[in-house]
């Protein structure tokens, strides 16, 4: 799933790829004009890949990072 920017702003990511995430962990934070946004995970999963590096600007919308979700075991 695609992890977009809630605004625009600068992004700080504090996940790196292959990090395994759980439900409501912060990812990132969106800054504009002394306004933080925290970008939080959807659901379980595992950032496979960051489109943006730290403190580049982003646009409203823009993709930030997507997360593979995490598959459980139905034994």
């Amino acid at each position: 799933m695609n992890i977009h920017a809630p605004f625009a702003g600068i992004v700080r990511f504090l996940v790196a790829d292959g990090t395994s995430v759980a439900t409501g962990q912060e990812l990132a934070i969106v800054e504009a004009v002394k306004l933080e946004a925290p970008v939080l995970a959807p659901g379980p999963g595992v950032v496979v890949r960051t489109i943006h590096e730290d403190f580049v600007d982003v646009s409203g919308g823009d993709v930030l990072m997507q997360l593979e979700p995490i598959q459980e075991d139905r034994a």
